[in-house]
């Protein structure tokens, strides 16, 4: 169990992180801070309609979303599972079966007939995922 602590002074005078937002069907929705996320690990976010979205960042600070089910096993798992990159197409690897997505296009890179959805992501409002396209 945790006990909350007076904040130093020099907490309180950081700027605040970014909020990381992705669009849905239903518009923007802020999911966390930037500062939430971790190079390599996922984040799992309930999104409006019921279904969920698996939020990464690279060590380069691009970010991604794509659906959290599982094609495969119908879990909703993907944010959990490990990051990699194989010919410069950043992916995650399902903790299951471990079937590779690219977090760019959602398509699955070990069989092409299987695709997870995508969402763009901004930063505060800004352009998509620190991206430049």
């Amino acid at each position: 169990m945790t006990t909350a602590t007076a904040a130093s002074p020099a907490a309180t005078t950081a700027a605040p992180s970014p909020l990381v937002e992705i669009l849905g069907p239903e518009g923007w929705l802020a999911v966390c801070a930037l500062g939430d996320l971790i190079p390599g690990r996922g984040v799992a976010a309930l999104l409006p309609d019921g279904s969920q979205a698996a939020v990464f960042v690279d060590r380069g600070g691009r970010t991604y979303a794509i659906g959290n089910q599982d094609p495969f096993t119908g879990a909703q798992v993907l944010s959990r599972g490990l990051t990699g990159s194989a010919a410069d197409r950043p992916f995650v690897a399902s903790p299951l079966l471990k079937q590779r997505f690219d977090l760019e296009t959602g398509e699955c890179l070990d069989d092409p007939s299987a695709s997870v959805p995508v969402y763009r992501v901004r930063m505060d409002g800004a352009a998509d995922g620190g991206r430049d396209d």
